[in-house]
């Protein structure tokens, strides 16, 4: 998803740092392409990652035509971008021949003095970091690997340059959460979370007139705050260097979709939701950079018009708009009761602000 960014809004944003992870388009909207030659995910037998097996030039030539056709910014943008990139020598889920043709795609367009590639630290599929985590070489929730490597500030440091120690206490800096919806209606229908969260460090949320950088963090699949709450959000590296460097840490959250559609809250890069996923125009794309420009002083997105959702009330919990007290399902913010929480009866739930719902209906 950090490349798919990059890529796409390269006039905006100025590098990209890539922890396991593949060229853009990799997939080309296929979840068979995506299980099978850019990463190892399906059956124990099915992995046919190998040396070039992506095929850059194609990738190449899809980047181009996106940009041609403006559903990606012109890849000049790209230029001057500083891009980070970390492949784990025991990763078994992104091996790093497909980190390698990573590096070939971004050496396309950007100079190799901007490009750095770590590919001898022995990690597994995971965030490393030098203080918190299972052993470097585990696969395995929350898939935070102590490897006794910074991997966040290095990123950082790589990125924007200079920067100052990171802070030695613990975070002096807050965590704001923020309904996703006002970016993407119905969130969860599209495989991100109702909440997003955003971590201020100290002097960001006030009007000194001193500026602050911000920065876009991308969990990985199964790294959202549904399956291991807060963890990512405070252990994965970034909000130390935040707090010392004057860095806005924007979190935004994937969802699950059950039962086959994305169960590990993935972000779409094999379209799961959006044909237009790696594009502008893509649901979750769109959506993270409207986040972007409300905090950059961009055009902010209206508030959402009201919505009318009708499902099971099941389903409403499931999605976010309902929560479950004792068998019954209760909307979000109003509380109503909306009867046993079950497959079988259904509601019609009126959103009327950020998760906020009432029973009722729509003109």
């Amino acid at each position: 998803m950090a490349v798919q960014f990059d890529v796409a809004y390269s006039a905006s944003v100025m590098g990209a740092g890539v922890v396991a992870g593949g060229p853009y388009y990799c997939a080309q909207g296929s979840v068979a392409k995506a299980t099978t030659i850019c990463s190892c995910t399906g059956t124990p037998y099915s992995c046919q990652v190998a040396p070039g097996g992506t095929g850059v030039n194609s990738l190449i030539r899809q980047t181009d035509q996106n940009a041609a056709n403006g559903t990606v910014d012109p890849t000049a943008g790209l230029a001057n971008h500083r891009i980070w990139m970390l492949s784990g020598t025991a990763d078994t889920v992104v091996p790093q021949a497909v980190m390698n043709d990573l590096q070939t795609y971004y050496r396309h367009y950007i100079s190799t003095a901007n490009i750095f590639y770590k590919q001898d630290l022995p990690a597994q599929h995971a965030m490393p970091t030098d203080s918190y985590g299972n052993s470097c070489g585990k696969l395995g929730s929350p898939y935070i690997n102590n490897c006794g490597y910074d991997a966040a500030g290095e990123l950082l440091k790589w990125i924007y340059g200079s920067l100052n120690n990171r802070a030695s206490a613990g975070p002096a800096g807050r965590f704001i959460e923020f309904d996703q919806s006002e970016f993407l209606p119905d969130p969860t229908a599209h495989g991100m979370a109702a909440s997003g969260y955003l971590y201020v460090p100290p002097g960001c949320d006030s009007n000194s007139g001193q500026g602050c950088r911000l920065h876009v963090v991308f969990h990985g699949c199964l790294q959202d705050a549904g399956t291991i709450g807060d963890t990512y959000l405070r252990h994965a590296g970034y909000n130390a260097w935040a707090d010392s460097n004057r860095i806005v840490l924007l979190y935004p959250q994937a969802a699950p979709i059950y039962p086959m559609t994305n169960p590990n809250a993935c972000w779409d890069w094999f379209n799961y939701d959006d044909a237009h996923y790696a594009q502008k125009a893509g649901h979750q794309m769109a959506a993270v950079k409207q986040m972007v420009d409300r905090l950059t002083g961009g055009a902010a997105p209206p508030p959402p018009p009201t919505q009318c959702f009708t499902s099971s009330n099941r389903d409403h919990v499931l999605a976010g708009r309902a929560h479950d007290s004792l068998f019954r399902a209760l909307a979000n913010g109003s509380n109503q009761n909306m009867g046993l929480d079950n497959i079988f009866i259904h509601t019609t739930l009126k959103r009327t602000g950020p998760n906020f719902y009432v029973v009722g209906s729509c003109p």
